[in-house]
């Protein structure tokens, strides 16, 4: 049912709107802000009381609906649980402004537009567009892959619990409930994170990458982020000083990485399925 359910979220995505009317946070916003004032000093406990609310409706609902006909209504249940879980918004289409302005060489114009849509700052151009690799490349894990990771790990509870862990991290109201969360997200992405280098490795050059991770590929300190930032930009051999089509060319090359990455995990659940 999991391959399915995949396969059904990448056709919706693809072919309607649903995730964006689906993907509402407010919910998750009250429900943060009321665990933090029942428990102001407790931070920790805040957040995973928090957590724990919709996390244990959810698997009553999941409990409740396997054995009604057959268990086919939990389908649905997953195809919204992942289609909500993903990423926020249209990457491409928040790269549109920066794309435009960094085509035309205007670097003034392309800091301006990644500091409005992408939260991104530098004063230099080359740490500009290598920071807009990196951002394409850790939405595009964070967004997608993390949550397939778990969602096949362990059901559509993994992938709550992890987009709800994204939420709560981005949140600076609550800067220690963020920071909690942002620690556990560090240990959650260790391991998808380093299996998406290898599929880099795999799908990109692989000489370059076995280069970038080499020494960080055990390492429990290295940031998830930075981690894939330098392995997605060594597959595609990203520069990061090259302006105009050149530079926006990385960004094509980083896209289609991501997207033959997809492909092949696709395909590597397909070959489990039928295998095992």
């Amino acid at each position: 049912m999991s391959f399915l359910v995949l396969i059904l979220t990448i056709l919706i995505e693809k072919l309607s709107h649903w995730r964006s009317a689906l993907q509402k946070d407010q919910w998750w916003y009250e429900q943060l802000k009321r665990s933090t004032k029942l428990l102001p000093k407790q931070h920790t406990l805040a957040l995973l009381l928090a957590l724990s609310l919709p996390i244990i409706g959810l698997a009553i609902l999941l409990f409740v609906l396997k054995s009604l006909l057959y268990g086919l209504l939990l389908i649905p249940v997953h195809l919204v649980i992942v289609l909500y879980s993903l990423n926020r918004g249209d990457i491409r289409t928040a790269l549109g402004p920066f794309r435009d302005a960094w085509r035309r060489q205007d670097t003034h114009a392309a800091s301006l537009a990644a500091q409005r849509d992408l939260l991104i700052q530098s004063e230099e151009p080359a740490g500009l567009l290598q920071a807009v690799q990196g951002y394409l490349l850790w939405q595009g894990y964070q967004g997608f892959f993390a949550i397939v990771f778990y969602y096949l790990l362990a059901g559509p509870l993994a992938a709550l619990t992890y987009r709800l862990l994204v939420l709560s991290a981005e949140q600076a109201q609550w800067p220690e409930a963020a920071g909690r969360a942002t620690r556990l997200l560090h240990i959650l992405d260790w391991l998808p994170a380093r299996l998406l280098g290898a599929s880099f490795a795999l799908i990109g050059n692989f000489i370059t990458v076995n280069r970038a991770l080499m020494h960080d590929l055990l390492c429990i300190n290295k940031p998830a982020d930075a981690l894939l930032s330098e392995a997605g930009r060594a597959a595609v051999e990203a520069e990061s000083d090259a302006l105009g089509e050149k530079g926006t060319r990385t960004l094509d090359n980083i896209w289609l990485l991501l997207v033959r990455s997809a492909v092949l995990w696709y395909a590597c659940v397909a070959l489990w399925i039928l295998f095992f």
